[in-house]
């Protein structure tokens, strides 16, 4: 019996597999931080005799290569990825033996980038999974704009293709194990749902239910923001990512914390939006641990820039470095644990902002007021409270100076968002109170939200 081990990781979204028998198994686009592979492995008591790229990624940094060189696994990469480091070059047909039984061969499944290349694993000559990586999402597909913009839409037509081909040339029990569509933005939409079949996706996903045409035109009419980071990420996989190093950084005490404040760099508070906006270290950015911080960390500061972080543990840091190593930050300048009264120096006190919810919002006399909504442009396109002021999360910080004067309610969908926008407008001397609430409530409060 064959059997596939999911490896999640919730921060970014996306999803690496481990799939084998009874003695080897084959690693599917493995994260940076490659000891959780190396532990699946372990439990399942197989070596890993194939670690396989179902494309050059552009939204986190691989740990193939290395995962590769640790165990001595092959190493098969798409032919067409233009890559600097020795691999086995993997062909549309080609096929490999996992273990006894099991095997795994290579669709040419181009789209989401010009290269993209699926794998289908069968046991006894039967298709049982394939690994679709970016191609044949759930529910949707991946983004065809990430490569060049010259080949978004000759991109999107062979996603369109390349859906058909596996949906026309696979079992519909087999089961669809994408890499993207969980939260990334390597994807063109959500994922819908958590598991899929080809027999599921030939009934919902656009790409196999709507004519090429229909589906290019709603496709590109979808696609928003790609996230700033990912311009670094392609590069980085193709001229083959270093060993990672997740030792803890160095330890800040107030005075480095305050001059590297001064110097201008970024000081990064992990605690949840609700510890921070109590009490903080003025000038400290708030991006929670538990709200994506790899994906908006990376997307909105600049690349290369010093980042200090502080945590409430040597936990919550060592769970922030893992998160950031994936999207190639790899080493924090300083670190420190604790909390405000640690990390100011003494007699300062932390400061603070005032959170709230829509209906204290719809209490208050709007004379004086700047309502904020830090929302993508396709969640305010389905309403928006009336008057307000439109700046996605991630244009934030370098768009500060469009914030009218007054007081600034921000508010996204649910709060997070809100509060790394309400961190950002505190550093920068702005009176700010976070809405911590659902949108849902917007309207319920009394509030009006317009509808286009």
């Amino acid at each position: 019996m064959f059997f596939v081990d999911v490896i999640e990781l919730e921060g970014l979204g996306n999803r690496s597999y481990l799939a084998g028998g009874g003695s080897a198994a084959v690693a599917v686009d493995p994260p940076r931080d490659i000891d959780q592979v190396l532990t699946a492995a372990a439990r399942r008591g197989v070596r890993i005799s194939h670690v396989v790229e179902t494309h050059i990624h552009n939204d986190y940094v691989t740990g193939g290569l290395e995962l590769a060189r640790i165990t001595g696994a092959v190493y098969l990469v798409p032919s067409g990825a233009d890559v600097a480091f020795a691999r086995t070059p993997v062909s549309d047909g080609d096929t490999v033996e996992v273990d006894t039984g099991l095997t795994l061969t290579a669709v040419a499944t181009p789209g989401h980038t010009p290269h993209h290349t699926a794998y289908v694993l069968e046991e006894a000559g039967r298709p049982v999974a394939a690994f679709t990586g970016g191609s044949l999402l759930i529910g949707t597909v991946g983004r065809p704009d990430l490569v060049e913009p010259r080949l978004t839409e000759q991109l999107a037509r062979a996603q369109h293709a390349s859906a058909h081909r596996l949906a026309d040339t696979l079992p519909d029990d087999t089961a669809v194990l994408p890499t993207h569509g969980f939260g990334s933005f390597c994807s063109s939409a959500q994922a819908d749902g958590d598991a899929t079949t080809i027999g599921r996706e030939k009934a919902a996903n656009t790409a196999l239910t709507a004519d090429v045409d229909t589906f290019v035109a709603g496709l590109l009419a979808g696609l928003e923001d790609v996230p700033a980071y990912y311009t670094h990420m392609g590069p980085a996989n193709a001229g083959g990512p270093d060993p990672v190093d997740m030792t803890p950084p160095a330890v800040a005490d107030p005075r480095e914390i305050a001059a590297r404040l001064a110097a201008g760099e970024w000081v990064v508070d992990l605690r949840n939006r609700i510890a921070f906006a109590e009490g903080h270290v003025a000038g400290s950015f708030n991006f929670e641990l538990d709200g994506k911080l790899a994906t908006y960390l990376a997307w909105m500061i600049p690349w290369g820039k010093p980042v200090t972080l502080l945590a409430e543990s040597a936990g919550q840091l060592a769970a922030a470095q893992r998160e950031l190593v994936r999207v190639g930050i790899d080493r924090p300048a300083a670190a420190a644990t604790g909390g405000p009264a640690s990390w100011l120096p003494d007699g300062e006190s932390p400061a603070s902002f005032p959170r709230a919810t829509f209906g204290q919002l719809a209490a208050q006399d709007r004379d004086g007021i700047v309502v904020l909504d830090v929302r993508r442009d396709s969640e305010r396109a389905d309403g928006w409270i009336e008057g307000s002021v439109h700046i996605p999360v991630h244009q934030v910080h370098r768009r500060l100076g469009e914030v009218p004067d007054g007081i600034v309610w921000v508010h996204c969908a649910g709060g997070m968002r809100a509060g790394i926008a309400a961190s950002l407008l505190d550093a920068a001397g702005r009176r700010v109170v976070a809405v911590d609430d659902g949108f849902d409530a917007a309207a319920d409060a009394g509030l009006t939200v317009v509808t286009a």
